[in-house]
């Protein structure tokens, strides 16, 4: 039961026969409703169940409420086939309340993915919080990577939750979840929930560096990691340096400037390319050590090597050219985008954002 979202984290794209049967009886039809004011009580049951000390009769009562939220109508579409399938699937695992943490994480996450309003509603709903009371160290993994990316889907767009996040811990309890040892897959959405914490917010940043979050993400870099995991980790550290002084030297004194460097390498893939430039670009933005350590280390060479490779995508030339344009070097003759960095690109920081967990 644990692993099931792994598999289908959008848990009501494949909803069993019964389950689309019982939503058209129910009045839900076959498209897409607006929601009605205060529609997103749904939200709410979701939310309490996240709670894992919940009891039997109170998991009783939660699908007594679910089902009945989908019955009349209220919720929007989505919102009443997530609920419907989650309702329905603890039904299968009576008096497991983990198993029911699980399917609410995993329902917030679908449900969070797209709708700016559902992550505001969820938000005052108290979703931050409890999301990051599921990273506790010792939890289940599979709990671990649903609430974590149910929160990067909280935070995208979104400072008020992004700042939650932070003010409930989270911060750290993410920056804990890359410690060496941990599944791939959790490492994975951790740095990329980091990532889009670092979009927007200067007190993001100063957190996670504060929680040792530079050389965890470092570390991540590392060869033999899975090229997913490194993009995330590359990425975060792009969007740590965006107007700060600090980060960007704590990079460098970690190794990442090196670690970043080997990520150029021909034959890496083109996103885990060009994330590695945009953060070079970033390191290198206002700060004279690190052009020098960038220098020292050959990413000059590297970087003009992606610039003028003729399989090198668009987007990667692009980074390298930012990166470049950071280190000093003039890319006007070798970049089709004119002179200096290339259209589109404005210094001296350059952000990733992290999409849809």
């Amino acid at each position: 039961m644990l692993g099931m979202p792994r598999t289908a984290t959008r848990l009501a794209t494949d909803a069993p026969l019964h389950v689309q049967r019982a939503l058209r009886a129910a009045g839900a039809g076959g498209a897409p409703r607006m929601a009605a004011p205060g529609a997103h009580r749904g939200l709410a049951v979701l939310v309490g169940l996240l709670a894992p000390g919940r009891s039997a009769a109170a998991l009783d009562e939660a699908v007594h409420e679910l089902h009945s939220l989908c019955r009349n109508g209220a919720q929007d579409w989505d919102v009443m086939k997530e609920c419907w399938l989650v309702a329905e699937l603890i039904r299968l695992a009576p008096g497991s309340p983990v198993a029911a943490c699980l399917l609410a994480a995993t329902a917030l996450r679908n449900l969070c993915r797209d709708r700016a309003e559902r992550r505001d509603s969820a938000g005052e709903c108290g979703a931050v919080a409890a999301l990051v009371g599921l990273l506790a160290p010792g939890g289940s993994a599979a709990l671990q990577e649903q609430a974590a990316a149910a929160l990067a889907n909280l935070c995208t767009d979104d400072a008020r939750n992004a700042d939650s996040v932070r003010e409930a811990g989270g911060v750290a309890t993410l920056v804990g979840l890359l410690a060496p040892g941990g599944p791939a897959a959790v490492h994975e959405v951790a740095a990329r929930t980091l990532r889009r914490l670092c979009m927007d917010s200067a007190h993001n940043r100063d957190s996670v560096r504060a929680a040792g979050g530079v050389a965890a993400l470092v570390g991540l870099l590392a060869p033999g990691r899975p090229a997913a995991v490194r993009e995330q980790a590359a990425a975060a550290l792009a969007n740590l340096c965006a107007g700060s002084a600090a980060n960007p030297d704590s990079i460098r004194e970690c190794g990442g400037v090196a670690a970043l460097i080997y990520l150029l390498a021909p034959g890496s893939p083109a996103a885990l390319q060009q994330v590695a430039a945009v953060a070079l670009a970033n390191l290198c933005a206002a700060n004279e050590q690190n052009r020098a350590c960038v220098k020292a280390c050959g990413g000059h060479a590297a970087l003009y090597a992606l610039l003028t490779r003729d399989v090198s995508a668009a987007a990667v030339r692009d980074a390298a050219a930012a990166a470049l344009d950071n280190l000093g070097y003039d890319c006007s003759v070798v970049h089709a985008g004119g002179a200096g960095a290339p259209r589109g690109w404005s210094g001296p920081w350059h952000l990733l954002p992290s999409g849809r967990a």
